[in-house]
């Protein structure tokens, strides 16, 4: 079987590479990638059989390389940290999986039975996965004074963040206030669209109206939202990639 690894980890790429040679099955790796835009190129030249998929790569979701990839024809077994909306959409979708770090026995388990398993109905499986992974990912639930607030990510425009507190403003002029810095939400809110121009703000890319070269971005409502040095370049790249 024609296998490409795409996990963003080197340690975990390597680690899995190792455990492969170790069980001695016809896995034959053709590729390793980081990014969905790098799998995507691999992934059509290549043509694998199978595909090790993480979850959150670097510039985007599994979900994303899928819809990218959709013509083509392999079988998955995702990778996933310990992360609960990831694990219930793929339990419920009942597709195969491994957490990381990856186990020797549970590896065998998901070759075994992804396998035995026709492309058609894995598919089918992966729909279901992706439907509830967006309807887990489109929520963030905020832990407030005196009650737990829903948020609708999809409707979140920024985040800034002021001595150990986060404050949170969407499109509808709601504002939550929670008790915990940025830096606790910013994997959450990375993975749902947000980039972190400033060290006090995250930005939903979809809000962005425009970027000045000044080092200003303005947004839909016409807030405005500064861009550090430190942060200049990897907020560019994701904001030109979306």
């Amino acid at each position: 079987m024609k296998t490409l690894i795409v996990e963003d980890k080197t340690y975990i790429r390597k680690a899995l590479l190792n455990l492969l040679e170790l069980i001695e099955t016809d896995v034959q790796v053709v590729g390793e990638c980081e990014s969905v835009k790098d799998a995507a190129i691999v992934a059509h030249a290549c043509k694998p059989d199978l595909i090790f998929l993480d979850i959150n790569l670097l510039d985007g979701t599994a979900f994303d390389f899928l819809e990218q990839t959709e013509n083509l024809s392999f079988k998955v077994i995702f990778i996933t940290a310990y992360e609960e909306y990831a694990l219930k959409a793929l339990k419920i979708g009942a597709v195969d999986y491994l957490l990381k770090p990856v186990d020797i026995e549970e590896l065998k388990i998901a070759l075994q039975k992804v396998k035995a398993l026709p492309v058609a109905e894995q598919k089918q499986q992966i729909d279901t996965v992706k439907t509830i992974w967006n309807n887990e990912n489109s929520k963030l639930i905020l832990s407030l004074q005196d009650s737990f607030q829903v948020v609708d990510l999809n409707e979140l425009m920024f985040c800034e963040s002021d001595k150990g507190y986060t404050s949170f403003y969407s499109s509808n002029g709601e504002k939550h206030m929670a008790s915990k810095t940025l830096k606790e939400f910013e994997g959450r809110l990375s993975e749902a669209n947000f980039t972190r121009p400033h060290q006090s703000f995250m930005v939903n890319l979809k809000f962005i109206d425009k970027y000045d070269k000044s080092g200003v971005i303005y947004l839909k409502n016409g807030k405005t939202i500064p861009v550090s040095s430190r942060k200049k370049d990897s907020f560019l790249s994701a904001f030109l990639k979306s």
